[in-house]
């Protein structure tokens, strides 16, 4: 419990950037308003479309958010702001978030444009799953980028676990097949892949990922399979755009969200999860390796409300 806390208050500090560009604009209309009208709506409307909710999503939070004033006979603004919350929250619902590769043998596939910090999110996922004493091994299979390789073995000896590959300009599915030979002979119970992620060449990351897919499909039918793609929170749409081009390449099973301490635009989360139904599975709010943590929607949403008269 104490720990959840801990990362509650690290989660309300890092969405402070977020908060103050939407929740403070709603707030001012919430209590601005003296009744609810049309201006109310298209006020509230422009507030979260500037926070990067996208526009689909937060018309469905809107339009259920009439629903509820007419169903509740609201006539105070500020009455709407729970409501609001509620509707969020119910866009944002994609089911159990399933975390089942982390109880099982199993390949994890993390994919990302360069520079949205996927090595270093690799690195702090080998870090949490080590400290829950399990086997893991790295595959650098990330072969095109320079010092890519590098980097990971970096992390590979900060949290203490064995990586495969990493030289530059080698073949990423035979980096793949020996990180899976490896990860039979040592008994691995997690094998984390880093894969490159070329989304202006769709078609060569797709042939790539089918290629690796086949090797593991072949060689390592028995394990649980995982991936997740790693976006930028900072980038706002374009990690939204980034989603769906990689659900197309990649049969993604979930979001891991960087640098969302360091964003006003941590409503993506919310269109993420609203627009493709894939569940944002981490959130990154800082550098250290505990600050990625598995992404509760409950959690954020009450974050991001969070006022300093309520106790954390």
């Amino acid at each position: 419990m104490e720990e959840k806390q801990g990362f509650f208050k690290r989660l309300v500090s890092g969405l402070t950037k977020t908060r103050d560009n939407i929740v403070s604009g709603m707030d001012s209309i919430f209590y601005g308003f003296s009744h609810i009208d049309e201006d109310f709506y298209e006020e509230l409307e422009e507030v979260l479309i500037m926070g990067d909710l996208g526009v689909r999503t937060t018309m469905n939070i809107l339009d259920d958010l009439r629903d509820k004033v007419k169903e509740q006979h609201i006539k105070e603004p500020a009455d709407c702001r729970q409501l609001l919350i509620d509707s969020i929250k119910e866009q944002m619902d994609v089911g159990e978030t399933a975390y089942e590769f982390e109880d099982r043998q199993s390949v994890v596939f993390v994919i990302g444009v360069n520079g949205v910090g996927k090595t270093t999110t690799i690195g702090k996922l080998a870090g949490k799953f080590h400290a829950e004493h399990k086997k893991v091994i790295l595959a650098a299979a990330d072969t095109f980028r320079a010092a890519a390789g590098e980097q990971l073995k970096e992390w590979a000896l900060r949290a203490q676990v064995d990586m495969i590959g990493g030289q530059e300009g080698s073949d990423p599915a035979a980096v793949v097949f020996d990180a899976v030979a490896a990860a039979k002979a040592r008994k691995a119970d997690i094998l984390l892949c880093d894969t490159a992620g070329r989304l202006h060449n769709k078609k060569n990351l797709m042939e790539e990922l089918k290629k690796i897919n086949r090797i593991i499909d072949r060689e390592y039918s028995e394990a649980y399979r995982e991936t997740l793609v790693v976006l930028d929170a900072t980038t706002g749409q374009n990690a939204l755009n980034q989603a769906k081009e990689f659900n197309e390449a990649a049969d993604i099973t979930g979001v891991i969200l960087t640098k969302m301490d360091g964003t006003a635009k941590g409503g993506i989360a919310v269109a993420i999860q609203a627009e493709l139904g894939i569940p944002v599975k981490y959130i990154g709010v800082g550098e250290g390796i505990d600050d990625l943590q598995k992404f509760d929607a409950d959690r954020f949403v009450n974050a991001l409300f969070f006022r300093e008269d309520e106790s954390v």
